[in-house]
């Protein structure tokens, strides 16, 4: 009877020692999709709207592309189901920033305001009808203000009343303007 207790007992240790051991693995938290390195996933391009030159469902000036892990990763997708990935799975949507554009062409603004500067038609094409009709009513401030807004228009500073960018002609890199916020770091100058 003894060496039954003492086998049962036996065996209840090694069934403890085996669920501590199989605890202690399973007790890394799994990983998400979205966590992994660079070189763990590939994301596709994404797809361009030819009339807009900018990413497809851009909304609230961000994108997004399909990422698909490297085979054999195991982590949580985008519906939080963990699985091990074979490399032709989506396991995430990754953000990509885009312009949000309404339709106003760079072109034709920069033409309008070259040709037709001074008659305000610039401004009305861009959604700003009372400084149209004061660049008409005094031919452009006397050229001047056509000349002003023909250089702000050129250099994207006046854009479309609504907020919205410019639709340029490819995609790809383009200028930004720097602006200084309040959390731009400013390197206080000092005289010598």
């Amino acid at each position: 009877m003894a060496a039954r207790s003492g086998a049962a007992e036996v065996r209840v240790l090694l069934l403890l020692w085996f669920a501590a051991l199989e605890g202690a693995a399973g007790s890394e938290p799994s990983l998400k999709c979205e966590e992994l390195r660079m070189g763990q996933y590939m994301c596709d391009e994404p797809k361009i709207d030819n009339s807009t030159q900018e990413p497809m469902n851009c909304t609230n000036h961000t994108a997004y592309v399909q990422c698909l892990p490297a085979p054999n990763i195991t982590c949580k997708d985008h519906l939080g189901v963990e699985k091990v990935f074979t490399g032709h799975e989506v396991g995430f949507y990754k953000p990509i920033e885009c312009r949000n554009v309404n339709g106003y062409s760079y072109k034709v603004a920069v033409a309008l305001s070259l040709f037709l500067g001074w008659l305000g038609a610039d401004r009305f094409y861009l959604g700003y009808p009372a400084l149209g009709l004061l660049k008409f009513c005094t031919v452009g401030f006397c050229g001047i203000g056509s000349l002003i807004d023909f250089i702000l228009i050129s250099m994207q500073i006046v854009g479309p009343s609504d907020g919205s960018s410019y639709i340029i002609d490819y995609y790809g890199a383009r200028l930004t303007r720097l602006t200084i916020t309040n959390a731009t770091f400013r390197k206080m100058q000092t005289y010598p």
